[in-house]
């Protein structure tokens, strides 16, 4: 059985064409509305595939996992 090299995962994470997209539509979302780098603990969030409100950082990061994890 293999170890994880958690590090190289890392370093691949975010680095695809989609996430780089995706990651420049909420950041420029942010900038156009003044909140960007404000320091209010909230991130622009999607729903039904577009921009639409801001929520808390912590919760918006937590819908962004998979729902169903698998076990061991």
């Amino acid at each position: 059985m293999n170890k994880r090299n958690y590090k190289k995962e890392y370093k691949k994470y975010g680095k695809s064409k989609a996430a780089k997209k995706y990651r420049a539509e909420l950041n420029q979302y942010n900038r156009k509305s003044g909140t960007y780098g404000n320091g209010d603990g909230k991130d622009a969030a999607h729903e039904g595939g577009k921009i639409k409100r801001f929520v808390k950082a912590a919760i918006n990061r937590a819908n962004n996992r998979p729902k169903k994890r698998g076990s061991k």
